[in-house]
């Protein structure tokens, strides 16, 4: 399977004439497009041109942050006007922001001031959070870190919490959905890409050497592929507080900068890792549930998955996703965004998803993403 795999793609590529070279990349394989038109109830156009838009918007965050300088409070993608917006305070820098291309929306603290509120939120809650609380983030349109409380789960306990951290400034207490999170990993099922002792996990992303995948899947050992097969081992792993590990190929595999099909859609070539900013539209492919969309909701939450297992720094998104996900990739577009951590709910009945940001987890392995 995985040879067949290789095999086509390199064939495929040595017979690319080349004039085709010169013309665009498609932003979304046909697998992926037909994903997105089911979740997001839109057409082939609609879909390209939501896609091309989040493309230009994530490119162009980078100078718009600069322009707002100490002021910039954050940053979100708005799908109705299809335009990056960025939270200024005050309005000295509005013009200048303006002024590369983004919209401009006035919040009352600066992202820098936020996270740092945040940060003492996560000190302050320690481990003993309550299970009623599914975890928090900063949130730059209201300025405040807003408490995520599962329905009708509210009590003295979780009230007692929110007035402990509440001491780092203001917070927002928010009822989401009464399911708590919790890691997607599963028992060992035949056919599905990788084993650790009797978990099965998702292969995230290629890098140079090996893969990245969500650190709850393991810790030390071989690592066995879909065949059953030694592939290789981990060198590194973080979790609970991250969520990342790495895993370094070997026995015959080789990595290439795919985010695999499954069998059930095209395979979708991977040409770099631009963060797409809140608002943008992802997808994610997993071993269970294969490719499904949705929308970046936060970034830099926390996520109590119980038993004082905190994880810190996690993007969250309307995705669905199932045990044996675990691990697998988010991307929007041909970008990389990060591998499938937990979250709540199933993909009958819907459900939220947290993923690891994959540009942390390059930066604290000094690795480098195989791209096409």
């Amino acid at each position: 399977m995985k040879v067949l795999l290789v095999a086509v793609l390199t064939a495929a590529v040595l017979t690319v004439p080349a004039q085709a070279l010169a013309a665009p990349e498609p932003l979304a394989v046909p697998g992926q497009s037909a994903a997105m038109q089911r979740d997001f109830g839109l057409t082939e156009q609609q879909m390209q041109q939501r896609l091309a838009a989040e493309t230009s918007a994530a490119k162009l965050l980078p100078a718009a942050q600069k322009a707002a300088g100490v002021a910039f409070g954050g940053a979100w993608y708005d799908a109705a006007t299809q335009k990056l917006v960025v939270g200024v305070v005050g309005s000295a820098r509005a013009a200048a922001v303006r002024a590369t291309g983004a919209q401009v929306a006035a919040v009352p603290v600066p992202a820098k001031a936020l996270d740092q509120q945040k940060a003492v939120v996560d000190k302050l809650a320690g481990k003993a959070v309550p299970a009623a609380v599914s975890g928090w983030a900063a949130d730059p349109r209201t300025g405040s870190v807003v408490i995520n409380v599962q329905a009708g789960k509210r009590s003295q306990a979780v009230d007692a919490f929110v007035a402990k951290v509440a001491k780092a400034g203001a917070v927002t207490v928010k009822e989401v959905a009464a399911q708590a999170p919790r890691t997607f990993a599963a028992g060992t099922v035949g056919g599905d890409p990788y084993y650790v002792s009797n978990i099965r996990c998702s292969i995230g992303f290629s890098v140079y050497g090996g893969y990245v995948t969500a650190g709850h899947c393991g810790r030390s050992g071989i690592v066995r592929g879909w065949d059953g097969t030694d592939q290789g081992s981990f060198q590194g792993w973080s979790f609970p507080g991250n969520d990342y590990a790495w895993v370094a190929t070997g026995y015959g595999w080789w990595t290439v900068p795919v985010v695999l099909g499954w069998g059930q859609v095209s395979d979708q070539l991977v040409r770099g890792s631009w963060e797409a900013p809140i608002g943008s539209s992802v997808c994610r492919s997993g071993s269970t549930t294969h490719w499904h969309c949705g929308a970046i909701l936060a970034k830099n939450e926390t996520v109590n998955y119980g038993n004082g297992q905190l994880f810190y720094g996690a993007t969250k998104t309307s995705v669905c996703a199932e045990g044996g996900d675990s691990g697998g990739s988010f991307i929007t577009g041909d970008q990389a965004q990060g591998v499938t951590s937990g979250g709540w709910g199933n993909c009958s009945s819907g459900g939220e998803t947290w993923f690891q940001p994959v540009n942390e987890i390059l930066q604290a392995y000094g690795l480098t993403l195989h791209t096409a």
